[in-house]
């Protein structure tokens, strides 16, 4: 069992990569579910192992192929990584049995074993990119990720999802660009692509131009990954237009693993000295946080499409974490990557309950097939002229979105109040109390686009002719599962606030 644990780096990324191939080679549904399924719920396992280690005996640091860093490539799993995996992992634990219900009206039967092929690849690569000790191969699960992300939110029935992959992929392609043009320029001046060599090399060249246009390159290129107001153009669709559970799926990880990325290379590689010092980034990043908190939230409200409503308020929610990250302090930094983690499960749980809301829809707006949707029917969109009434014939699934709405608001008692108090804890340190007052304010336009659910489908009258018609229990059960753990870790913060925190020093203090 020792010999086992020891190996728990290699297995987070092994076990996901190897269920794709044997999906495909099965060519079934059923069977690519299972195992796929399988091999998400072994790396989560994985993550829990890895973060228990990091808690007792701190950064592991795992030579694949028995060499040694900086020759050989190197996993490493500090805290901050322990607890991105445990996101990612466990994500996609939850999602894919939901997948199971919620596909069937969403993608073609035929097609089915190429979603599950390209889940596990895409969670390989998100699992990859946080593990990796190595800048190159941090690239190359990036792309992993990403092209089998551009194939899962092109499975959507609807014709437009093909035209947000394609967005995604000129987008996702130009960042990907500018991130190896940066790895390149650091393996110019350095001679290495581990990552904690590459941060001691560059102490001495910190100030060279090829390292000012690495860490722009790098910066602008990851950026677009994140979705980093205004380079957010891919993500209203992408989200909007993808099956369900792909929608949630990348919600709560893709964008928070490019957060993790931005992190590790600024704090890891190019220090604190270069970032907060020396250069206007952390003032750059202040001002781009204020308008995606103000702008997106804002146009979030007069969103038509619950789902559209919801991705621009993703774009919202990502300037809470780069506002932590602005902040030169730990408590800065432990706020960005507690709301990195709480708004991750927030958002998929929001995600998961629409789904459960379009099926609903699509029972009620068509003759039914055996398995109570049109058979090859586009799913029906949830725009607000659909919802009215729905809190009476979809109760459990309303009050779910209401709850975890309550946590993009910051209402006491859930996962995004204590994110958002870290945030203001931060902004008082710094003495920037008018940057209180903004957290304050934009949290009002979150009570606007949530209230705008509320009324819908609470306080208007159904239309004639609709039924009560609850969500399944598969579909049910995982998103109730993470509106629990947005309740949970609103009240009992030691998981997510120690475990911010303790990564905030270790950055810091590497950082220095």
């Amino acid at each position: 069992m020792s010999s086992l644990s020891a190996h728990l780096p290699a297995l987070q990324v092994v076990l996901p990569l190897l269920s794709a191939p044997f999906a495909v080679l099965l060519r079934h549904g059923g069977f690519a579910f299972g195992i796929v399924t399988a091999g998400a719920w072994a790396a989560f396992a994985c993550a829990i192992g890895l973060w228990l280690q990091t808690g007792e005996a701190g950064i592991i640091s795992y030579h694949i192929g028995s060499w040694p860093p900086p020759w050989g490539i190197e996993y490493r799993v500090d805290r901050l990584a322990s607890f991105v995996l445990l996101l990612v992992s466990g994500t996609a634990a939850i999602v894919l049995p939901y997948s199971r219900a919620s596909i069937e009206h969403e993608i073609p039967r035929e097609l089915h074993y190429l979603y599950y092929a390209m889940f596990g690849l895409c969670l390989a690569g998100l699992l990859g990119i946080t593990i990796t000790g190595d800048a190159f191969n941090v690239f190359v699960f990036l792309e992993i990720s990403s092209l089998s992300t551009y194939v899962l939110i092109a499975l959507g029935r609807d014709r437009r999802a093909l035209a947000a992959s394609y967005r995604y992929l000129i987008m996702g392609t130009i960042g990907a660009t500018f991130f190896v043009i940066g790895i390149g320029f650091l393996y110019l001046m350095t001679g290495t692509l581990n990552i904690v060599d590459l941060g001691e090399r560059l102490r001495t060249v910190e100030d060279s131009r090829p390292v000012l246009a690495a860490l722009a390159f790098i910066t602008v290129g990851v950026s677009l990954k994140l979705a980093l107001f205004p380079l957010h153009q891919w993500l209203p669709n992408a989200y909007t237009y993808a099956p369900s559970a792909v929608t949630a799926f990348l919600a709560a990880t893709a964008t928070k693993v490019s957060v993790y990325v931005l992190i590790r290379f600024w704090f890891s590689v190019f220090g604190e000295t270069l970032i907060f010092e020396k250069l206007p980034l952390p003032q750059i990043l202040l001002l781009l946080s204020l308008a995606a908190m103000f702008a997106a939230s804002f146009i979030a409200i007069f969103q038509d499409n619950l789902k559209r409503l919801f991705a621009y308020s993703s774009v919202g929610q990502i300037g809470y974490i780069t506002l932590g990250m602005s902040f030169d302090s730990v408590n800065g930094l432990g706020a960005a990557i507690l709301h990195l983690f709480n708004h991750g499960i927030t958002k998929a749980a929001i995600f998961l309950l629409i789904g459960g809301v379009v099926l609903g829809l699509a029972k009620n707006s068509a003759v039914p097939n055996s398995r109570g949707v049109p058979a090859g029917a586009v799913p029906p969109a949830p725009t607000f002229d659909r919802l009215a009434g729905l809190a009476k014939r979809m109760p459990l699934t309303c009050f779910g979105i209401v709850l975890a709405g309550l946590s993009l608001i910051g209402v006491p008692g859930t996962a995004g109040f204590v994110s958002k108090w870290y945030l203001i804890l931060a902004a008082m340190e710094a003495g920037q109390f008018w940057i209180v007052a903004a957290i304050l304010l934009s949290s009002l336009l979150a009570i606007a686009y949530v209230w705008r659910f509320v009324e819908v489908a609470y306080f208007k009258p159904a239309p004639e002719g609709t039924t009560k018609q609850e969500a399944p229990l598969g579909l049910l059960i995982p998103a109730w599962l993470l509106v629990i753990g947005t309740i949970w870790f609103g009240l009992d913060t030691s998981f997510t606030v120690g475990t911010a925190t303790e990564a905030a020093l270790q950055l810091v203090k590497a950082g220095r």
